[in-house]
C-alpha cells in the first residue's frame, strides 16, 4: 500500500469530525461525542493540514488530533493491531488498508456501521465490497486505487500499433517493439512483498480464478485460470520480455525503470502517471495510461486504496460516525484528489469535466475501478499474502513451473484456512 500519492495499494488520509454538537465546553456533552484521535499513515502529501485546521476552527469542542504512524503499510499495521489487541481507546479513528478490513473486523477491533448513514450508492460500487466482511459493513471507502498498464505513447504512435489490450498483444510489443528501441518489454513490481500479491492476484482474477473464495472459505487457487494467470508472468521472465532485475522491484523500482526510458510498458499505480510526466522526467509528454489487459481483452486489477474504521472501544462512537461521513462528503472526497492526489471514491467526480482536465487519467481509472477486485479476503490476510509472495517468486525465479507452484500454494493456503 502506498501512502503518499494516488497509488496500490495504495494511501493516507486526514481526519475531521462532523459532529452534532458543538457546545463551547460549558454544558454536558453526550459520553459517545468528542474530541478525537485519527490514525493514519504518513501524511506524505501534506494536505491532512488544511483538511484538518478547517475542521477543528470550526469544531473547537470536538477537535481531531492525527497520529501518524511511519509509512510502511507493515509498520502501521502492526502499530495499529497491537494498540486494538490491547483494548486501548486510543484510536478513535482509522485509517486502514483495505486488505486489513477483514481481519480488524473478524478479531472484533472494529465496530460495524450503519449502512444507512453512509451515501454508498454514490461511491463506486467495487470500493463498497472492500469495506465489508460477513454480509456487514464494517469501515467506510475513503480513497481508492486500481492498476494502469502505462506505456510509451511515443514508440507505439512510431510503430503504428495501437496500446495493447490482451496478453498476447503485449508479449508481442515487448518482444518486439521494446528490443528496436533498447527497452526491455514490461514489467511490474515482483519483490516478495505485498505488490507481488497484488500482481499475481490481478493475473489469476484476470483469467477468471481467483485465490480464495469470496469469503475465505475455501482455497479455490488450484485452477486452470490461476495457473494460467501465473504462467503468463513466469513465461515472461523465462523469455525475456520481462527483465530478470524486475523479480527486485517495488512500486518505485519499476516507476524509475519506466521514467528513466528503460521499459515500454510498465504495470503500476495512478500515482505514476503525474511523476512521469512533469517536468524533468525523461519520458514528460510520450506516456500513455490503458486498463491492464488479460487473456482475451480487459483484465481486471487488485483495488487499492484505504477505508476508514471505528475502534470498537473508542469513546466518541457517534462523533467518529459523524468523522467518516465528512470525510466521504463530495467536498472533502475533492480535496482528496486536488490536494492529496488520491483517487477519491465518489462516482461522479471522474467525469468531471474541471477534474479530467487536471487529471486525464480519471476516467481510465474509473473504468479499471469498476472492473476491479478487492484482494482475498481472510481473517488470516497477513499469512495468505506471504504464502503468496513466496511461492509466486519460486515460480517466476524458475525455481519450481507454474504447476507446482500452484499445488504447492493451495497446500500451504488450505493449511492456513483450517487454522482459521
Amino acid at each position: 500500500m502506498r501512502w503518499a500519492r494516488a497509488a496500490s495499494g495504495g494511501l493516507m488520509a486526514g481526519a475531521l469530525l462532523l459532529a452534532g454538537c458543538t457546545g463551547d465546553g460549558g454544558g454536558q456533552r453526550p459520553a459517545d461525542t468528542g474530541p478525537m484521535t485519527f490514525v493514519t499513515g504518513g501524511d506524505l502529501t501534506d494536505y491532512l493540514r488544511n483538511v484538518l485546521s478547517e475542521w477543528n476552527r470550526s469544531h473547537p469542542a470536538e477537535k481531531v488530533k492525527v497520529i501518524e504512524l511511519p509509512e510502511a503499510a507493515d509498520e502501521v499495521r502492526a502499530q495499529m493491531a497491537t494498540g486494538l489487541a490491547s483494548g486501548s481507546g486510543r484510536f478513535d479513528v482509522l485509517n486502514i488498508d483495505v486488505t486489513w478490513t477483514s481481519e480488524f473486523a473478524a478479531a472484533g477491533w472494529i465496530t460495524p456501521l450503519d449502512a444507512d448513514r453512509f451515501p454508498l450508492d454514490d461511491f463506486l460500487p467495487p470500493v463498497v465490497d472492500t469495506a465489508t466482511f460477513r454480509g456487514e459493513l464494517y469501515a467506510v471507502p475513503y480513497v481508492t486505487n486500481a492498476g494502469l498498464l502505462y506505456y510509451r505513447k511515443d514508440l507505439l504512435q512510431r510503430e503504428g500499433r495501437q496500446p495493447p489490450h490482451t496478453w498476447r498483444e503485449l508479449e508481442s510489443m515487448a518482444k518486439s517493439i521494446a528490443p528496436k528501441y533498447g527497452l526491455d518489454g514490461y514489467a511490474g513490481q515482483y519483490l516478495p512483498y505485498e505488490g507481488l500479491t497484488v500482481n499475481i492476484a490481478e493475473v489469476m482474477q484476470s483469467a477468471g480464478g481467483q485465490i480464495l473464495s469470496d469469503e475465505g472459505a475455501r482455497v479455490t487457487v488450484d485452477s486452470p485460470a490461476a495457473r494460467e494467470g501465473l504462467d503468463f508472468l513466469a513465461r515472461g521472465v523465462r523469455d525475456g520480455w520481462i527483465p530478470r532485475n524486475a523479480l527486485t522491484f517495488k512500486e518505485e523500482e519499476s516507476r524509475r525503470a519506466f521514467q528513466n526510458g528503460d521499459l515500454l510498458f510498465l504495470r503500476n499505480w495512478p500515482y505514476v502517471y503525474d511523476l512521469a510526466n512533469e517536468k524533468g522526467s525523461e519520458i514528460a509528454g510520450k506516456v500513455g495510461a490503458v486498463p491492464l489487459p488479460g487473456p482475451n481483452g480487459q483484465g481486471s486489477s487488485i483495488l487499492g486504496g484505504s477505508n476508514l474504521a471505528v475502534n470498537a472501544n473508542s469513546r466518541h462512537q457517534k462523533s467518529a460516525n459523524e468523522l467518516i461521513a465528512y470525510l466521504t462528503s463530495e467536498r472533502v472526497q475533492r480535496q482528496v484528489l486536488t490536494q492529496g492526489s488520491l483517487p477519491p471514491v465518489r462516482a461522479a467526480l471522474y467525469s468531471d469535466p474541471a477534474l479530467v482536465r487536471r487529471f486525464p487519467y480519471l476516467p481510465t481509472l474509473k473504468q479499471s475501478v469498476l472492473t476491479a477486485k478487492p484482494r482475498p479476503k481472510s481473517a488470516h490476510y497477513e499469512q495468505v499474502s506471504l504464502a503468496v509472495q513466496a511461492v509466486a517468486h519460486d515460480a517466476l525465479a524458475g525455481r519450481q513451473t507454474s504447476d507446482e507452484a500452484v499445488a504447492r500454494l493451495a497446500h500451504e493456503l488450505r493449511a492456513i484456512v483450517r487454522r482459521g
